[in-house]
């Protein structure tokens, strides 16, 4: 979460939102209420500067993206597959909207808002077939606001404030550049994309060996790992030998 000038969680009996990830503010440095931050804060320091300017270099380029489609001011009933989609004016969800990955896990959508973004009481974005709230973007021109109860999907990246209605949760960022974000018993949880992890291969390439009296072969083996980044565990190496075949240590 990221505010211009301040954030305010006004919890009601029930208790404080939670934001699950970091919570940052700039230029500003006011935050009043008690939300739980299960991350780190930076209020009016080079960190929280450091995360304005990124998001100001994210905006414009969501601002900037070719549009796909121009959508109807309501997105309630609708269901989109990847591609930017844009408002000219305000944009609403009434109802449900769905966004369709269509089974491939690196699915990007951007919405392009000309206006304010405004959901309406338990509203919904539903994330199928490989849709990831990672990479769902809401570029909003004035300010978001989100209703009760509302069950929210992506990161809102708005020029002005953005306020949560009481229980509205979402899954992705609330990001505000110039102006606060308000908190009414709210839950945050920052996206993590979860990668396309495919199995390693393991390929051998040998023939047929004759093994002299008192002499040696080898066997080379090729392992392939197609996720950078990750360790390979419990892989192992074995081959049948030929039946009769004396194969001799260097211990004996």
């Amino acid at each position: 979460m990221l505010a211009g000038q301040a954030v305010t969680d006004v919890p009601p009996p029930v208790g404080p939102s939670v934001i699950n990830g970091d919570l940052g503010v700039w230029p500003g440095t006011s935050v009043t209420g008690d939300p739980v931050v299960n991350g780190e804060t930076h209020v009016g320091d080079t960190e929280a500067m450091q995360a304005q300017a990124a998001l100001t270099t994210a905006y414009n380029f969501a601002a900037g993206q070719p549009t796909t489609d121009t959508v109807s001011a309501d997105l309630g009933g609708q269901t989109l597959p990847a591609g930017v989609y844009r408002s000219p004016a305000t944009m609403s969800l009434t109802g449900t909207l769905t966004l369709d990955g269509e089974n491939d896990p690196n699915a990007v959508f951007i919405f392009q808002v000309g206006s304010d973004l405004i959901t309406a009481t338990d509203s919904r974005v539903n994330l199928i077939r490989g849709a990831q709230a990672c990479n769902v973007f809401w570029q909003v021109t004035s300010s978001a606001t989100l209703n009760t109860r509302t069950v929210f999907a992506g990161s809102i990246l708005a020029l002005q404030s953005a306020t949560l209605g009481e229980g509205a949760t979402v899954a992705g960022r609330v990001l505000a550049r110039n102006g606060a974000v308000t908190l009414i018993h709210n839950t945050i949880t920052r996206p993590f994309c979860a990668a396309s992890i495919a199995p390693p291969t393991i390929a051998k390439a040998f023939g047929d060996a004759i093994i002299p009296s008192g002499g040696t072969t080898s066997l080379e083996f090729t392992l392939s790992n197609p996720n950078p980044g990750t360790s390979l565990t419990g892989v192992g190496f074995s081959d049948t030998l030929p039946a009769g075949l004396v194969v001799s240590t260097p211990n004996g």
